[in-house]
């Protein structure tokens, strides 16, 4: 069934909203949908063609007239640039407004270098992939960028807020140095509600309650709840790596805690664990190594890890009761090994009625799902009524004004 959802409004970006969906229509099935007059229908569609939103897409059957023209919308109308930057690494991407990645490229980071420094990596990084985008512009309009950051996010400035893992970047302000260099509106978000966005998105549309799990160097999670996601009052919603396991002991965290679940489970800690065993392992990368290796005592410990990170999602399933847990994250490329300790410690802490139909699974967009679901944000950001109809009200103005 079509959502009308704010067609009410007349608006242009209510009719871009139907439109969203890819199938092309005639003026008569928008007027149908919409119950809008023909005569705003066709001044919508002229202000959605003008700003390339809208093409057409064909013409329909004929009735034994003219065959009616088709209108469609067109993701390539501008391009999206986004990051998802983890503690030693980034995924930056070009996107369409339709989220299909166009460009992406990994490169190796280390997030205690500052704001600074990694901010023009991924400026670099852009300019680069925008250089190898073959667009019909020499400068592709920018609609947008999106960013993840892998500490707390005031989402409403695009300011950390006293990351434990990154120093010196507390309180600064992202969105204004990316705005000098692209001049286009800058979105800011904890990393891994941008990959619970781009799972949901891009994998998971249907789901309306679900946890994503990024398994790394640290460990967090990303809430859709009601099919939106959750960032809490302060947006520090899902900080999944910060809550103490049960056995935790005294391990130290950095965040100056003991016990916290990333001290114990996370990518280093695990390293940590294997080279006390007399298993070399520098890295997260490395335990990932051993284990799709066959090495069974990496595994043996890998499998604690799922049973550690189970121990504290079974809190969270209880109380949140989501149809869906996703794993992701680097340490979660161990594979099943991982996936089976979550299980059981779910399966076993929490009660029967939440986890009947709770299905729990590795990521599906894998590497890119910070990404997808940054371009999810910004184009939900620029194609809302409240900044589109704004935008399109000058061009609107323009038309009339050539009218007359």
């Amino acid at each position: 069934m079509e959502s009308t959802q704010g067609i009410e409004s007349g608006s242009p970006a209510a009719v871009l909203r139907m439109l969203m969906d890819g199938r092309p229509r005639t003026r008569a099935e928008i007027v149908a949908a919409t119950g809008l007059a023909r005569s705003t229908v066709r001044a919508r569609l002229d202000v959605l063609l003008a700003a390339g939103l809208v093409t057409g897409g064909g013409t329909g059957e004929s009735t034994g007239g003219r065959p009616a023209g088709r209108f469609v919308f067109n993701p390539g109308a501008h391009l999206v640039l986004v990051a998802e930057v983890g503690a030693t690494h980034a995924t930056v991407a070009v996107a369409d407004l339709g989220c299909r990645l166009i460009a992406v490229e990994q490169v190796g980071l280390d997030i205690a270098d500052g704001p600074e420094v990694i901010l023009q990596l991924l400026v670099t990084t852009w300019r680069d992939l925008l250089g190898e985008v073959d667009t019909p512009d020499n400068e592709p309009a920018i609609a947008g960028v999106g960013i993840g950051l892998p500490g707390p996010v005031e989402h409403s400035t695009g300011r950390p807020n006293n990351p434990p893992i990154m120093p010196g970047w507390d309180g600064f302000d992202v969105p204004a140095t990316i705005t000098a260099e692209f001049g286009a509106p800058v979105l800011v978000d904890n990393e891994v509600n941008l990959m619970a966005l781009g799972e949901h998105t891009a994998s998971y549309p249907d789901v309306r309650h679900m946890i994503v799990v990024k398994a790394a160097t640290g460990i967090g999670a990303g809430l859709i709840s009601n099919g939106v996601l959750h960032r809490g009052a302060a947006g520090a919603a899902g900080d999944l790596g910060h809550i103490r396991v049960p056995d935790g002991g005294d391990a130290l965290c950095r965040c100056g805690n003991t016990g916290c679940l990333e001290a114990i489970a996370g990518g280093p800690a695990l390293a940590a664990k294997l080279r006390d065993l007399g298993i070399a392992a520098d890295s997260t990368a490395d335990v990932v190594h051993l284990v799709r290796s066959g090495n069974l005592e990496v595994g043996r410990v890998v499998r604690q890890a799922g049973r550690d990170i189970g121990e504290v999602l079974a809190g969270c399933v209880s109380m949140f009761n989501p149809s869906l847990v996703v794993i992701g994250g680097l340490v979660a490329e161990a594979g099943e090994m991982l996936l089976a300790g979550v299980r059981e410690s779910i399966y076993r802490r929490s009660l029967p009625l939440a986890t009947e139909n709770l299905r729990i699974v590795a990521s599906t967009a894998g590497a890119t799902a910070g990404v997808l679901g940054a371009a999810a944000m910004v184009v939900q950001h620029v194609l809302s009524p409240e900044v589109l109809d704004v935008r399109l009200g000058a061009v609107l103005s323009s038309i009339s004004a050539g009218e007359a």
